[in-house]
């Protein structure tokens, strides 16, 4: 199932397990959100997402992390994820991270 079906007009998707596309999108983007945190990430489990279409496709995405570190195991963050249509690029960019999140944080808008 493509990510933009069973799209509510405006609004996200409900929740639902991460595609091979969406851990991909994920695994590309993850060095910008490493950067966004400022921590380096030594797990990185993409398991939940919701997407929206705008002028392109917004995931909003609940990954388990773990530091290298070794601060702050076992611990989630959310990630919206962009990315343009392909006749724009269709370049991926990290537009926002939530950190300190658990897995039983709901996955919503931020």
């Amino acid at each position: 199932m493509s990510a933009a079906a069973n799209m509510i007009v405006g609004g996200f998707t409900k929740v639902r397990l991460v595609t091979k596309e969406v851990k991909d999108i994920c695994i590309k983007v993850k060095s910008q959100m490493e950067k966004k945190t400022g921590f380096r990430f030594k797990d990185f489990i993409p398991i939940l997402y919701k997407s929206q279409v705008v002028a392109g496709i917004n995931y909003l995405v609940k990954v388990v992390v773990s530091q290298e570190d070794g601060v702050e195991e076992d611990k989630c963050v959310h990630v919206l994820i962009f990315q343009a249509l392909d006749c724009n690029g269709g370049k991926l960019s990290v537009t926002r991270v939530q950190t300190h999140k658990t897995i039983m944080d709901p996955l919503n808008s931020f």
